[in-house]
């Protein structure tokens, strides 16, 4: 997680995890202009190689939690990935968390590859 969290190549100072149903999860990471960031949430859904659900509350706003989902499915010799993000605050906020999820998506193809 360390090496593709994030939405640009700013550092990930901390991550903690906890991947079961009821689990906590912590990120801390830095954006390339210096903001630190910290974000944590539960695991609602965990099934190995398929499926995550977890809620994602940022630190300066708990109160506005939203949820993720992300799919995995074998697709011929690789996997196909699905990011679901929800129930958010409002529209620039969703829009914010697109942008960070599409630079965190970049980056894991860059660390598989």
């Amino acid at each position: 997680m360390t090496k593709w969290f994030g939405p640009d190549s700013g550092p990930v100072d901390h991550a903690e995890t906890d991947m079961r149903v009821g689990g906590r999860y912590t990120v801390i990471f830095r954006t390339e202009d210096g903001e630190e960031h910290h974000v944590s949430g539960v695991y609602r859904e965990v099934v190995e190689n398929e499926k995550l659900v977890f809620t994602w509350a940022w630190r300066s706003t708990p109160e506005r939690e939203s949820l993720v989902t992300i799919l995995v499915k074998p697709d011929g010799d690789g996997s196909m990935l699905t990011l679901i993000h929800e129930q958010f605050f409002d529209e620039e906020t969703r829009d914010r968390h697109e942008f960070g999820w599409t630079g965190c998506l970049d980056k894991i193809e860059r660390y598989l590859s």
